[in-house]
């Protein structure tokens, strides 16, 4: 069997003997045999776990890659795989998210239903029925700093405008994914500030990223997959 010196591997795959050593200890590759002066001795089934994790992790992160490699570790290629596809339909989650919030910037002047009637003064609970989002929901929104809403003088109730109305649709598209909670009050101020340009942008700049971590979960799926193959699991 022909053996790999750690400095092959690792300039094979761009990193130092250091990361392999570190990964080795995370217990995500298999400990090589050693030599008589203390040496590893790495194999092709090493080489394939390496390329598998770095392969990995820009689509699927460290945690759901170890965890994945442990799962092969056991010769549980489908607990692996499963894993794989719950980040999978998370992205795509997020996909469909990110589409309809772009969809939603380019028609906002469109985007109160036209079944439904509006008011210029509605209660926060008729708003909460028109976009069928719940009054706790915008109370949160609120105090998270997402919508700033006026309150009536005369009896302190909430004040909603049309772009109020559009803003919670915003936010009830957005909340639908992990990933645009870090963008999420950067687009919904951008709409405020009548800077619907830039919240475009900012989902277009998500969308690409998306993009880009879909394209590298399937290259890490690839990889993954060939490592079954060398420890004849498929």
């Amino acid at each position: 069997m022909p053996y790999y010196k750690p400095i092959e591997i690792a300039r094979e795959l761009h990193i130092s003997t250091s990361a392999l050593r570190h990964y080795e200890s995370w217990g995500v590759v298999p400990a090589p045999d050693r030599a008589d002066n203390g040496y590893r001795l790495y194999t092709e089934i090493h080489l394939a776990y390496f390329r598998c994790l770095r392969a990995m992790f820009p689509g699927f992160g460290v945690a759901v890659t170890c965890e994945v490699l442990r799962s092969i570790q056991k010769a549980d290629m489908d607990a692996a795989f499963w894993l794989v596809n719950k980040e999978q339909a998370n992205l795509q989650q997020e996909k469909v998210a990110a589409d309809q919030t772009l969809e939603l910037l380019e028609n906002l002047d469109v985007s109160l239903a036209p079944n439904k009637k509006w008011r210029n003064r509605m209660t926060i609970g008729e708003v909460a029925a028109y976009t069928g989002v719940t009054t706790s929901a915008i109370r949160h929104w609120e105090k998270e700093g997402l919508l700033v809403l006026p309150r009536d003088p005369e009896n302190g109730y909430r004040q909603f405008t049309s772009m109020d109305i559009r803003k919670i649709l915003l936010i009830r598209t957005l909340r639908n994914t992990v990933y645009f909670l870090t963008n999420m009050k950067e687009i919904v101020q951008a709409v405020e500030n009548q800077s619907i340009e830039q919240a475009k942008k900012v989902t277009a700049d998500a969308i690409r990223s998306i993009h880009d971590r879909n394209r590298h979960q399937m290259y890490g799926v690839r990889r993954l997959v060939e490592l079954c193959e060398v420890l004849k699991l498929v």
